[in-house]
């Protein structure tokens, strides 16, 4: 077994290529077996072993920048660097983290959860080298999918202009996570198909090296001669456009051919691409008939193909989809939009369903964003759906394009909380704060699937603007559902539990931990009102002068960040309304970026439990207590 002899990059040198070949097989056995176990996002790593391979052979990590885009491609990386022995710790708290991570080992330079930031992120890298009169590599591995975002648009336009000496290596196996949409993606499935082009410039090149010497004019006029067969052959020479000088495509599990291209694309001046294609899955027949399946795998029967997964009531994200398509029935005006996750968001039935209706713009939250804004202000109802991590990178547009001009847009905010494995990248614990101060926005969250399905009725329904729906990456609680769906009066908040002692304002999944609370103080006599918070904007006002009234202490407990979320707005009504004697504690996400694991223990490491509720709560008990007693 060579794999057991490779510790870091330096162990790959002395290979040769058959050995290296021999590796690439005994790296893609590791990681079937061991994703097996710990899950994990195994078609896009076993489609880059032989890169990945490669590019630690010709370079020097981690004087050589690689920057892997995204990071979640980085699992042979990992391996290659030291930390084979910790796969068993993917994805698991306090183990391997799931993309790059700068804190694991110096040979990860570059963090990225999010798509499209490798170009941008290199050619930063390339000016300080150059700044600092270094002589190191720089390396960004993107994908067709990732290339097709606007930031990785802006970063070849200007690296083209800049002229650094840096390379790109465009992964393409036709696919990120669903299968890529858009004009680029159709232009480089015409370079990966057209052979006329390639013969004619292998020919042209083996022409030109017969001839002793090319000097002057004459190199020019070959340089001129080559181009024009660029262009005569293939519409358009994008990337030379752009002025990068362009390699491929080559077959990215052509080890020879493969770093034979690299090689001589690491000795040309300035900006130089490398377009590789690969298979996404390669070596696993499952992962290869179904990549979109297999792109963030849970633990499965490796014979098989079977995933292991627990059985219980629906995912939140199928409850959305069912009441979407229920609701899309009945109103023709609805369109559902989604950056690239038709199938992460629920609407690939939608999609079979009303193909006309559903438009998948690719990863462009921020193109989304502003489209789904000209929709409404020309009639449609336009459904954003979309994780809260993504979101984030449309908060202009959410800003500018959609509450400014208070277009009716419809968010649907998936993965809102905690996510578990995939950690502090793609946590949907911000989306609260930055949604909440903008005006006209208005923000509801579930405490269970019917209540999603009441508040996508009240979504649809609403004419005055934005409106968000959050809800979390999880199964729901398996209440009854109910075949009408009615809307929920706007701005309320439900009393779920009677109680004079305390309350416990509490919003999604945090309701059942707050009624584990209640149960727990009511064993020292204290009765604990339960509220579903389920309005975070606007505030059911009604209520919260009502509670100040009764001069009842209040704990806000909410998934999501305790910096501007829904106990911040409790409390800056307070301080509004002049009812400063009122007693309020926040239990949330405190300002900490919280790592990957099991989202029980992500709620076990910033007390999002009910035993720290229960103690939150009772280090307010000398007036609790008074006001049991009557004192106050």
């Amino acid at each position: 077994m060579l794999l057991e002899h490779i510790n870091e990059p330096k162990d790959l040198k002395s290979l040769s290529i058959p050995q290296l070949e021999q590796l690439a097989g005994e790296i893609r056995n590791f990681l079937i077996e061991n994703l097996s176990t710990t899950g994990g996002h195994l078609s896009s790593n076993l489609g880059v072993v032989e890169l990945t391979l490669a590019l630690h052979y010709l370079f020097d990590s981690p004087k050589d920048k690689f920057l892997f885009d995204v990071g979640h491609q980085s699992y042979v990386h990992k391996m290659l660097t030291g930390r084979r022995s910790q796969f068993d710790t993917l994805r698991q708290y306090k183990g391997l983290c799931g993309f790059v991570k700068r804190s694991e080992s110096p040979h990860d330079v570059w963090e990225a959860g999010h798509s499209s930031t490798s170009l941008s992120a290199a050619m930063g890298m390339a000016l300080a080298r150059d700044l600092k009169g270094e002589k190191n590599k720089v390396v960004a591995i993107i994908g067709d999918g990732a290339l097709t975002g606007g930031m990785a648009l802006e970063a070849l336009n200007h690296i083209g202009h800049e002229k650094k000496n840096l390379m790109v290596i465009l992964n393409d196996n036709e696919m990120s996570i669903a299968p890529n949409v858009g004009a680029l993606h159709h232009y480089l499935g015409k370079i990966r198909t057209d052979r006329h082009y390639q013969k004619a410039k292998e020919e042209l090149n083996q022409f030109l090296n017969k001839i002793p010497a090319i000097g002057g004019k004459l190199a020019k006029t070959a340089e001129r001669l080559k181009d024009s067969i660029k262009y005569l052959l293939v519409n358009g020479i994008l990337f030379e456009q752009f002025g990068f000088t362009y390699f491929g495509p080559v077959d990215g599990h052509d080890l020879p051919q493969l770093m034979e291209t690299i090689e001589q694309a690491s000795r040309v001046q300035g900006p130089v691409l490398v377009h590789v294609i690969t298979v996404k899955g390669k070596g696993y027949s499952p992962a290869e008939a179904d990549s979109f399946k297999w792109h963030g795998a849970s633990p499965y029967k490796i014979e098989s193909g079977q995933m292991l997964k627990a059985v219980g009531p629906p995912m939140y994200t199928e409850v959305f989809s069912d009441a979407l398509m229920d609701l899309a029935e009945q109103d023709k005006r609805i369109v559902a939009v989604t950056p690239a996750m038709p199938g992460g968001s629920g609407l690939l039935k939608f999609a079979e369903r009303f193909p006309d209706r559903m438009i998948d713009v690719g990863i462009a939250e921020q193109h989304a964003g502003t489209m789904c804004a000209a929709l409404a202000m020309e009639g449609m109802k336009p459904v954003y759906a979309v994780y809260s991590t993504f979101l984030q990178r449309a908060y202009d547009q959410v800003v500018h394009d959609i509450c400014r001009q208070n277009a009716n847009v419809v968010f649907a905010i998936d993965r809102a909380g905690f996510v578990g494995a995939d950690g502090e990248t793609h946590h949907g614990v911000y989306d609260i704060p930055f949604l909440r101060h903008i005006p006209n926005m208005a923000i509801m969250m579930p405490k269970d699937e019917n209540e999603l399905r009441r508040m996508m009725k009240t979504a649809i329904d609403y004419e005055d603007g934005p409106i968000a729906i959050r809800y979390p990456r999880i199964n729901g609680l398996g209440v009854p559902i109910e075949k009408e769906m009615k809307p929920i009066p706007f701005g309320t908040w439900e009393t779920l539990r009677e109680g004079d002692s305390a309350v416990i304002a509490a919003i999604g999944p945090m309701i059942p931990v707050a009624e584990e609370a209640a149960d727990l103080l009511k064993r020292e006599g204290l009765n604990v009102r339960i509220v579903n918070a389920r309005f975070i904007k606007p505030l059911d006002e009604t209520m919260l002068l009502k509670i100040a009234e009764e001069g009842i202490p209040m704990l806000v407990l909410e998934e999501g960040s305790e910096l501007g979320g829904l106990g911040s707005a409790v409390l800056e009504f307070y301080s509004l309304h002049h009812k400063d004697d009122m007693h309020v504690r926040i239990v949330g996400v405190p300002d900490i970026f919280v790592e990957h694991g099991s989202v029980k223990e992500q709620r076990q490491e910033v007390g999002l439990t009910a035993e720290h509720v229960a103690t939150e709560l009772s280090s307010l008990l000398p007036r609790i207590r008074k006001r049991v007693q009557g004192q106050v």
